[in-house]
């Protein structure tokens, strides 16, 4: 299992101002190939305060010409939100700017706050999704593509440039449910899924569903990748690892109002509502502890098959604290646990 550092730019005081938060996004992704972190992934979003990167491209763009090697990931690219004739052309361009280190991970989208103000309702999404997934495919790996789909008509024409990834640029689908991700890696996709703050076991049948889906592609589906996300904090001590798991339960206090919940935002600001979840469960479902104990609870994840563990600091803690933990996640977990470590 190697690790993928998450710059999920959450934005819990506006007032910090965007020139500082993007600053500590570049900061850590910098450490994160100093400490040898295989990539970063990037997320998109839009009117809101939470994973706030409009133009997770541009981002791309921008961390490849401060980075040498490490892998950049879209987490993700929201197609229905955007023209797939712009947007092909968009992420030709990255990939020859990122030199190749770029691989677009593409999903549908999940905040209904959010598509509904940008004109693709999120009851709309998957369909649009699978049509605009399609277009992108054509667009990348054909001259003169004509569309005639429920969302797109067009005559004929030739996207530029042409892709110098062959046969086009990397990919990898987002799906949370099971069978979502079943079906993505019979197509012969690489895959991101995240069980955000639920349970193990549901993790479990979302890895488990990659690995059916991965045996039953035999030869054709070995070079597949599963990459998960997690908010993975290494604390300092038992008394720091409650402070954090705070700060997480108001994070999603916030996410989940904007995710499963009403959508209440003002001025950009979404508002923190009641949990469901306590925060003993939580705290049971994140992975914010001690480096002994996260080395217990990470051993598990890697004999289950994941391939990239993206792990998520960015929780509401200081630029600082977030530094300071992914040291501490360097130096006493990753070496115990990476594939690359093990092998040097």
């Amino acid at each position: 299992m190697e690790f993928n550092h998450f710059l999920s730019a959450y934005f819990p005081d506006p007032t910090y101002g965007g020139d500082r938060l993007y600053r500590d996004m570049i900061e850590q992704a910098i450490l994160a190939e100093n400490l040898g972190y295989r990539g970063l992934t990037i997320p998109e979003h839009h009117l809101i305060n939470v994973l706030l990167v409009p133009d997770p491209l541009q981002m791309a763009v921008k961390l490849a010409s401060v980075t040498k090697k490490v892998e950049i990931i879209t987490s993700v690219s929201v197609l229905p939100i955007h023209d797939m004739r712009i947007f092909a052309g968009a992420a030709i361009q990255a990939d020859i700017l990122c030199e190749g280190r770029l691989i677009i991970g593409v999903g549908r989208g999940a905040f209904a706050y959010e598509l509904a103000r940008l004109g693709s309702p999120i009851e709309q999404s998957r369909e649009k999704f699978d049509e605009s997934l399609n277009l992108l495919i054509e667009l990348f790996t054909k001259e003169e593509v004509s569309w005639n789909g429920k969302y797109y008509n067009f005559d004929s024409l030739t996207v530029m440039p042409r892709p110098v990834t062959k046969p086009m640029p990397q990919l990898m689908l987002a799906a949370l449910v099971p069978e979502g991700i079943y079906a993505s890696v019979k197509r012969g996709f690489h895959i991101q899924t995240t069980p955000l703050d639920a349970t193990y076991d549901k993790m479990k049948t979302q890895i488990d569903a990659f690995l059916r889906g991965k045996a039953e592609l035999g030869d054709a589906g070995k070079h597949l990748r599963l990459a998960l996300s997690r908010v993975c904090i290494v604390a300092k001590n038992d008394a720091d690892a409650k402070r954090m798991t705070d700060l997480a339960y108001d994070y999603y206090s916030r996410f989940n109002n904007v995710f499963t919940g009403p959508g209440i935002v003002k001025n950009g600001r979404i508002a923190s509502l009641p949990q469901k979840q306590t925060i003993e469960e939580l705290s049971e479902n994140l992975i914010i502890c001690t480096a002994s104990e996260m080395v217990d609870r990470l051993s598990q994840y890697s004999e289950l098959g994941i391939n990239d563990l993206i792990t998520n600091v960015n929780i509401g803690m200081s630029q600082g604290d977030a530094i300071d933990a992914m040291h501490r996640f360097a130096a006493d977990v990753k070496p115990k646990l990476s594939t690359a470590s093990k092998a040097a």
